[in-house]
């Protein structure tokens, strides 16, 4: 069978519900027919309840009742179809109108089903048989031997504008109870004696007394009860304010099927309603009916019965093919009626709000939980204790004993024997029925295993008393409870529905029940993948009784043949035939059309030609009926030609061989240039649209490569770092210099424009008029059914002098082929005139072929020795499905910026395909040049005078935080698009902001964005746009930045935090705008700094001095120290020089900084590996690459890896109006004492270098100068910065000195102090006076890897003055380098003590 919406269980959920019953006052029905509904209507779009309820069985366990939906009607005293089982011919109407208004829709889901040498595309869905299903089960009539279309309650609904509500009620409960237990009317059917009655007051809210409402609703819970009746407030607004607001209509899905429903009062007009106002459905007369035609002449139905078969089509008046055959058959072909009546209203609900459908909602809600299930819990309750106390068993039926479910077996007869068996009944209250009621009550409940327990045991009562009725139908709801217990604890009784439908068809002659008991079984198999077992069953359901029927089953049938494991394709189209044939009696055509031509798939071509000469005979009549003269040509076509092998090229309607070839004009062939694309839009207003690739750009290869290597950048992006094995670059301009090889693709609904270069070799001008392309196509499904349209393409002609470009518009998925041109060819007069009208003049239509050479090959032996020629693919695209198609604007795109100044712009990407686009990205040449902001997060505004230029500033603005960013770095040079949802809908559009900074460097750039974007669908290609930019840079300022290495050693504590090291930054600014006009003077805002070892932590200039910076070229010195967590993060820290602190790490600031150092960070991850993996081996580092490793330790030590970011305001006088422009500069500093600027230093051209074809040697290892060596210690000594002494009474005055030595590299180092070393210059004697170190003169040390280590010294001054202890010597070498001698490490600046006599 077909894929269904619903699963097995929902569907069969559905065909049992609950049944509610009711009955209105006529002021109730007026208040609800202000919305064209009567009051089950008003109900109906509401029944399925979206909450769980609950409730106890009779062992007192909670149950949860999932998903409920109840029926709720009016009451109706005729079935709608007779006891008999037996349809009647209003019900046979109802059910092929049903059938006939729902067709296939244009477009749908299809399967390829690929089974041997077949590839079959099928529908996938048969949403008329669901329909058909639903209605039938619907219409189902209530019988005496089951009680599930019985009315369980009945709401008695009275209006809040009745003089005395109460009274209203008593009569209506006294009517219902008069219906119920009188004996006049045999329907409706009600399920037990004391049917729920549940009081509705409905007050209308735009007319009556909503407090007179409420009063009686008090006095109504005081007399029913709180939970048995309530309050429903609608109409909260008038029909004339409806029109204005547009409120959803749940109600018209609906209404179509009820009115088709009621079509039994077409042929009864008499009132059916029990109420107080006869409600009437009626609907129009329908065309179709099963098994008979009915015509409809001058608005009276006739039935055709007696006039002709629906399928002749021809009578002995009306010879075929004449008009008035075709209007003979226009009846069965006009679409079906619209049912008339209150269903035909154009707006249902117009005086009801969505806080009515809330009420509406809500009272359902309420009824049910409060009312429906508490009822059914009593009386299930009920019927457990009379059945068990009878029984004479315990007190629940599940812990009964054998004698309740295994009682003594009673002889199975065949149904030959029970066809004679007279029918029994019993009576109400037999206790066979009670079991029967029970289990209907647990089923409705979905208390299935209590259901399964009392249907098997009333099964086996039914067949001892041989009531085969019954004990079908227990049969039948014992095998369907089965299947829905949660779990499965026993399998599907196959044998037990088996039983049932031969039951109901052969001896109860019951046909409605044996069809439902049919559709049960085939849905429970078909979900079992019991697809053979469901289609013999279907195919037994079929006969000569009702022929719309037997086609729908005959159909699902084939459907199971094709969904096996191994799919059975003959008999799937041999019973696709049979079911054409049958919808055909039915008067079906276009089903039956849609049958055969499905068959028609499996025996085109393939040798049955008497088998495919039927069809396409069949085909051929049913498509004349419908009114479809060219497929029905088609058709008739196949059979009159002697060839039977399929036409796989669709047809070609350019393509006439007749034409002659033409000799002029001379066509470059190799010239052609194809266009694959949309047609975009021109810029509108300030918008600036993306400039992608046009036919009026000319071919560069350096140019083409460069978007190939952008394009697999983006790829490899997206693709997790790989690009596949697959991909093809993005040609969407093919000429003699692109790779033309592959068949290029081409979209559906998307142009495709063929330039034809033309050159006249005469000297008497040419004229051509009418040109169009000469092209051959052939379909291809691409898993889409294939539309039944002829043409697939439109051409529009533009000429120009020499060349000529042409349009080609294709409608459908397949391969196209171009293969000329078609054109009028004429000449001008001897004047020379080219505007003659060539339709006066003499002119010949004539053809040219567009054959070009490919490239010559060249690879092979084979192929160099002779002259071969490859393929050329680029006049022969593919036509793929819809793709999605982005369109790109820039709003406020500067052209000219500061070198370094930071501009807010727009850009808009809009999708004006059908189709959803996702992963949008975009790769650049450029990357540091843009960062995308997020649309969702707020831009505050700076204020307005001093204002930064546009009211946007980058320092004022958010960026997107790191865990929500959309906009990340998915690869070198690539960038994800934040998009609100992840994806751009059809016919959507967003605006982003776009932040720009300035290229460091002066002069014109050229700048190259590739945006990419790929279909939301599974297995949906990829495709680029292309955008250029050129951006005139200008110099604003150049910075100036010096590491110096700090002598002074943390304290205690600052080392327990972790930072054991500082530095000084020094930092020179200069103006170099000076010769640019406009700029008046620039102001350095902050000083930021990022690194993931140090952090900005004060500035030591005085603070009067920040803002002059430009006058006396100050220098800014800094203080670094390194954070507790010195890790894989950056650190950001910032220091104002102005009035605000602005977070660098929460701007675009940020953005941009990362972007400029993504260069640089590809060459200092691999360092960063490096120094990390020696330390871990620093305890034993080899000799084998010792001077490697020499230089790794002293080039770590003397590294910094800390970048400066200076941000600055420029005030520009623009148009006699001051704008303030924003910036930032980067400086990159990585040794210590080597100065970094901010500017790129223009690489100096290579000199020339002398070809040498002997290899040379690999240069030598470089081992470290001496400047790196001196570098590994850091020394510092710790002493009073004065020290009184009584000289007169102790002539030597001795001082402690701390001596600090720290090792500022990742390896062992050998410390050498010597203290015997004296200052001899004579300058240095005059300043500072002599002294001498007391004890040991000469230390040997050894720290470890950042080891600190103190040492004690003594100092012996004989007199007072000033003295400089900064004479210690110290020498240092790696401990593992023996034979390396010791460096003399960088002494400390000067270290004064003054020493006084305290005397």
């Amino acid at each position: 069978m077909a894929q269904c919406v619903q699963s097995v269980q929902e569907f069969i959920q559905d065909s049992f519900v609950p049944m509610v019953a009711v009955l209105c006052s006529e002021d109730a029905e007026k208040v609800t027919r202000k919305n064209n509904l009567n009051f089950s209507e008003l109900l109906r779009p509401f029944c399925r309840l979206t909450s769980e309820g609950h409730m106890r069985d009779p062992n007192n366990q909670v149950q949860v009742v999932k998903n409920l939906r109840i029926s709720v009607n009016n009451v109706v005293t005729r079935p709608s179809v007779p006891a008999s089982g037996v349809p009647g011919h209003a019900h046979r109407r109802l059910l092929s109108e049903v059938v006939l208004t729902c067709q296939p829709a244009e477009g749908g889901v299809a399967n390829v089903i690929t089974a041997g040498d077949y590839d079959l595309n099928i529908s996938a869905t048969t949403p008329w048989f669901e329909a058909y299903r639903e209605s039938f089960l619907q219409s189902m009539p209530a019988s005496d031997h089951e009680f599930l279309n019985h009315y369980l309650a009945c709401l008695l609904v009275v209006s809040s504008s009745e003089a005395v509500p109460v009274e209203k009620f008593l009569k209506l409960s006294q009517e219902q109870h008069r219906i119920q237990h009188s004996g006049e009317y045999t329907n409706p059917k009600w399920f037990i004696p004391n049917t729920l009655k549940y009081y509705v007051l409905l007050h209308d809210m735009s007319q009556g007394d909503e407090q007179r409402a409420d009063s009686v609703y008090e006095d109504m819970k005081q007399r029913y009860g709180a939970q048995g009746c309530y309050l429903l407030k609608v109409n909260s607004r008038t029909a004339a304010a409806g029109a204005d607001e547009q409120i959803p209509d749940p109600w018209s899905q609906y209404l179509h099927k009820s009115s088709l429903q009621s079509q039994d009062q077409y042929e009864d007009p008499a009132p059916v309603v029990v109420n107080d106002t006869a409600v009437e459905n009626n609907v129009g007369g329908t065309s179709e009916v099963d098994g008979h035609d009915s015509e409809e002449k001058d608005g009276v139905l006739v039935n055709s019965l007696d006039n002709t078969h629906p399928l002749q089509l021809d009578t002995p008046s009306d010879p075929p093919g004449s008009l008035d055959a075709l209007r003979a058959v226009a009846v069965e072909t006009k679409p079906p009626p619209v049912a008339t009546g209150m269903a035909a209203a154009t707006s249902h609900g117009a005086c009801l709000t969505l806080n009515d459908h809330d009420r509406i909602r809500l009272f359902i809600q309420e009824f049910t939980f409060r009312g429906l299930l508490p009822h059914i819990e009593k009386n299930i309750r009920q019927l457990n204790d009379q059945l068990v106390s009878r029984k004479g068993l315990s007190r629940s039926l599940f812990s009964a004993t054998k004698k309740w479910f295994g009682g003594g077996k009673v002889p199975e007869k065949s149904i030959a024997e029970l066809k004679n068996t007279s029918g029994l009944l019993y009576p109400p209250e037999a206790p066979e029925l009670q079991i029967r009621k029970m289990a209907d009550l647990c089923f409705l409940v979905q208390l299935y295993d209590l259901a399964y327990s009392c249907y098997h045991t009333a099964k086996k009562d039914f067949l001892s008393d041989q009531a085969m009725l019954y004990a079908a139908g227990a049969l039948e709801m014992a095998a369907v409870s089965a299947f829905l217990q949660v779990g499965a604890p026993r399998p599907y009784p196959a044998h037990y529905m088996d039983t049932a439908i031969q039951t109901y068809r052969d001896v109860s002659m019951n046909m409605v029940l044996a069809e439902r008991c049919a559709l049960l079984s085939a849905e429970v198999l078909k979900s079992q993948a019991k697809y053979s077992d469901a289609a013999t069953l279907l195919i037994k359901m079929t006969s000569e009784d009702s022929d719309l029927r037997s086609a729908l089953l005959l159909e699902q049938a084939a459907h199971c043949f094709i969904n096996m494991r191994n799919p059975m394709v003959r008999k799937f189209a041999f019973h696709m035939i049979l079911a054409g044939h049958r919808f055909s009696k039915a008067g079906q055509k276009r089903h039956a059309l849609r049958c055969y031509c499905q068959a028609m798939q499996v025996y085109k071509g393939k040798g049955w030609s008497l088998a495919e000469d039927h069809i396409n005979f069949t085909i051929g009549r049913q498509s004349f009926t419908l009114r479809q003269p060219e497929n029905a040509v088609t058709a008739f076509r196949h059979i009159l030609t002697n060839d039977k092998n399929p036409i796989t090229t669709l047809k070609q309607p350019f393509h006439n061989v007749a034409l002659p070839q033409l000799p002029l004009p001379c066509i470059n062939s190799s010239a052609t240039r194809v266009y694959f694309g949309h047609e975009r839009r021109l810029a509108e207003g300030e918008k600036q649209a993306a400039t992608h690739v046009s036919l009026d750009q000319e071919f560069d290869r350096d140019l083409a490569a460069m978007w190939q290597d952008l394009e697999e950048q983006v790829v490899a992006a997206a693709k997790r770092g790989v690009v596949p094995a697959t991909f093809q670059p993005t040609q969407c301009c093919l000429n003699s210099q692109t790779d033309n090889l592959r068949f290029p693709l081409a979209v559906v609904e998307e142009p495709i424009i063929v330039e034809v270069v033309f050159r006249n070799p005469l000297k008497v001008p040419l004229v051509l008029s009418d040109l169009t392309l000469l092209w051959k196509f052939t379909l291809k499904d691409f898993n889409r059914p294939q539309p039944q349209e002829d043409s697939v393409g439109d051409v529009v002609a533009i000429s120009n002098e020499k060349d000529a470009r042409l349009k080609l518009l294709p409608h459908q998925t397949g391969q196209l082929n171009i293969l000329g041109l078609v054109y009028n060819l004429a000449s001008t007069s001897s004047t020379g005139d080219t505007t003659i009208n060539t339709a006066e003049g003499t002119s010949v239509r004539g053809r040219q072929d567009l054959e070009i050479q490919g490239p010559r090959l060249n690879q092979t032996k084979e192929e160099k020795t002779s002259v071969s020629h490859g393929p050329d693919r680029r006049l022969d695209p593919t036509i793929t499905p819809p793709m999605p198609l982005l369109e790109v604007f820039f709003l406020q795109f500067p052209t000219a910026l500061l070198c370094g100044e930071i501009r807010k712009a727009y850009v808009e990407f809009c999708n004006v395909s059908r189709v959803t686009l996702c992963g949008l990205r975009v790769a650049s040449t450029h990357p540091d040049f843009f960062t995308f902001g997020s649309s969702s997060l707020a831009t505050p505004l700076t204020p307005l005078s001093p204002t930064s230029f546009e009211n946007c500033s980058a320092y004022k603005t958010l960026a997107t935080p790191p865990g929500v960013s959309g906009a990340g770095t998915g690869g070198k040079g690539v960038t994800e698009i934040p998009l609100g949802e992840g994806t751009l809908k059809p016919g959507e559009s967003t605006q982003l902001p776009l932040w720009l900074r300035g290229p460091d460097q002066e002069g014109v750039h050229e700048i190259h964005f590739l945006f990419y974007y790929e279909s939301a669908e599974k297995g949906g290609k990829i495709r680029v746009l292309r955008h250029t930019v050129f951006i005139c840079a200008s110099r604003s300022l150049s910075v100036r930045a010096t590491a110096c290495r700090s002598n002074t050693l943390p304290e205690e504590e600052e080392r327990k935090e972790g930072r054991n090291s500082s530095m000084l930054v020094f930092v020179d600014v200069e103006n170099i705008n000076s010769s640019e006009a406009g700029v008046r003077e620039f102001h350095i805002a902050q000083v930021s700094s990022s690194s993931k070892q140090w952090r900005l932590h004060k500035c030591i200039n005085p603070a009067e001095d920040k803002e002059s910076l430009f006058s006396l070229m100050p220098v800014f010195n800094f203080c670094f120290s390194v954070p507790s967590k010195a890790v894989e993060k950056y650190t950001f820290a910032d220091l104002s020089l102005g009035n605000e602190l602005i977070i660098t790490s929460t701007t675009p600031c940020a953005d941009f900084f990362f972007r400029r150092c993504q260069p640089l960070e590809s060459l200092r991850l691999p360092v960063a590996m490096e120094t990390q993996g020696r330390h871990s081996r620093s305890q034993g580092v080899g000799h084998g690459d010792g001077a490697k490793d020499i230089a790794g330790v002293v080039r770590k030590c003397n590294e910094v890896e800390l970048d400066i970011i200076i941000l600055w305001k420029a005030f520009v006088v623009e148009d006699n109006k001051q704008v303030i422009l924003e910036g930032q500069l980067h400086v990159a500093l990585q040794t210590i004492d080597k100065e970094a600027c901010s500017m790129t230093q223009k690489e100096e051209a290579q000199e020339m270098v002398l070809l040498k074809f002997k290899p040379e040697l690999p240069p030598p290892m470089t081992r470290p100068s001496m400047e790196q060596l001196s570098h590994l210690i850091k020394t510092n000594l710790h002493y009073p910065e004065s020290y009184s002494h009584p000289f007169n009474q102790k002539s030597l005055c001795m001082v402690p000195v701390t001596l600090t030595l720290s090792n500022c590299s990742l390896a062992q180092v050998d410390v050498i102090i010597d203290l015997r070393h004296k200052t001899t210059s004579p300058e240095s004697l005059e300043v500072h006076g002599s002294f001498t170190w007391l004890g040991q003169t000469q230390f040997k040390l050894q720290l470890r890897a950042q080891e600190v280590m103190r040492v004690q010294l003594r100092a012996c001054f004989l007199h007072a003055g000033v003295y400089n202890l900064g004479t210690p010597r110290v020498f240092a070498k790696l401990a593992d380098q023996g034979a390396m001698c010791e460096t003399s490490q960088q002494t400390a600046t000067p270290a004064l003590i003054i020493i006084i006599n305290s005397t």
